[in-house]
């Protein structure tokens, strides 16, 4: 049994399965959207309870770095800090290194959470970029104008992590590194500065 199309047959199944294409990603990309600002939503959550719990600044931390390890990518922040040595680990070393890497992080920037107090950071809203989703936020803090910071997620590594966080235009740590060998420490220009 032969099947004849014609010209008219051809081009509505093509419309029809060219509107179907079209539609899939649609629905998926708001499904990363609203998951990818729910992953937002939780940190934010949890960062503005532990600014407004008024704990001392070593329980802080401790916090931040139990934050940090729920919502970053950190062996994919952690291998970037590196470069081109993360290749010459074993994963024995870079497991080591992750950890230490988190630690640091926590102790660098989790100090800082005193800067937060009184203030609180609001999700606005989440767009598709290149890597992943961005997730904007603004921070409102005393004495200061708003501004914003900006998560940037995604599943490349099995599980929603933001693997960058943009704070007004700029990138900033843990998530930029200095690979100059003279500058070791992880970049912290702006917000941050260390």
């Amino acid at each position: 049994m032969t099947l004849h199309f014609s010209r008219r047959h051809l081009l509505a199944g093509g419309a029809a399965l060219v509107a179907l294409l079209a539609a899939a990603p649609r629905a998926a990309l708001a499904q990363d959207l609203a998951a990818a600002r729910a992953l937002v939503d939780a940190l934010v959550a949890d960062v503005n309870a532990v600014i407004a719990s008024g704990q001392p600044e070593t329980e802080m931390i401790r916090r931040f770095a139990q934050i940090f390890l729920a919502y970053a990518d950190v062996p994919t922040i952690a291998r970037y800090s590196l470069g081109a040595d993360a290749r010459a680990l074993t994963p024995d070393q870079m497991a080591r290194y992750q950890q230490a890497f988190a630690s640091y992080v926590a102790r660098k920037y989790g100090s800082r959470f005193r800067e937060f107090i009184g203030g609180r950071i609001v999700v606005e809203e989440a767009r598709a970029v290149p890597n992943g989703i961005e997730v904007r936020t603004i921070a409102h803090l005393r004495n200061q104008a708003p501004f914003r910071v900006d998560f940037w997620v995604s599943d490349r590594s099995g599980q929603l992590r933001f693997f960058n966080m943009i704070v007004e235009g700029g990138q900033h740590a843990p998530l930029r590194t200095h690979r100059d060998p003279g500058q070791c420490s992880i970049s912290g220009a702006g917000m941050w500065s260390g």
